[in-house]
């Protein structure tokens, strides 16, 4: 029987920068002989796929949102996540249960144990082995966000008030977990910022 991979989890505001080093951090995972697939949520799945359409784009309580959003970790979590693990792969996922909490929880007010009770029932048994968590302020995020030139989705155009209170949920949670979740200062060098993933990617 293969070694249980690892999920590892990169969480943080927009624009933080998170998704920019996803590749950095497989790719160092792979010098170090780890089979690694890189998965996104919402997604990482056909149907998942279509429900990240949705919330990213369609105007909804958040309620439906957070509804959407495990329905979309469900079927991302049995079709994808549980067999890579048990295959032995380690597992990169661009968010997670994290973010819901983050995003919805703090900044939109969903109550915390109803999202308890919605990851407990959508991934009973799997947690993170590892988060990442990417910090920086808001003029940095905003002035990295307004330079991609694209259309931002509706997390992304939200007000300074709920990015503080989403960055100080994830901030909040890397002090209440520090086994696990881990801060980066997104907003320095990348120099500095590949060299810190680095020194947390390990499980010594």
């Amino acid at each position: 029987m293969s070694e249980l991979g690892k999920l590892i989890t990169l969480e943080g505001v927009d624009g933080a920068g998170k998704s920019t080093h996803i590749e950095f951090i497989a790719q160092r995972l792979r010098t170090h002989g780890r089979t690694v697939l890189v998965t996104r949520e919402p997604g990482g799945t056909p149907l998942a796929e279509k429900l990240r359409e949705l919330v990213l784009n369609e105007p909804m309580g958040a309620l439906a949102e957070t509804l959407l959003m495990f329905a979309a970790r469900a079927d991302h979590v049995r079709q994808l996540i549980r067999p890579a693990l048990e295959a032995g792969s380690w597992v990169v996922c661009d968010r997670f249960s994290d973010a819901t909490a983050a995003y919805q929880g703090a900044g939109k007010g969903v109550p915390m144990d109803l999202i308890q009770q919605l990851a407990e029932a959508t991934h009973p048994g799997l947690r993170p082995d590892r988060t990442l968590v990417f910090d920086c302020p808001y003029e940095v995020a905003q002035q990295r966000l307004n330079a991609t030139g694209r259309r931002l989705d509706r997390f992304e155009r939200e007000d300074r008030q709920f990015f503080e209170r989403v960055r100080e949920a994830y901030l909040a949670r890397g002090i209440a977990e520090p086994g696990r979740i881990r801060l980066i200062d997104g907003s320095t060098s990348l120099a500095n910022i590949q060299r810190n993933l680095e020194d947390n990617l390990s499980f010594n």
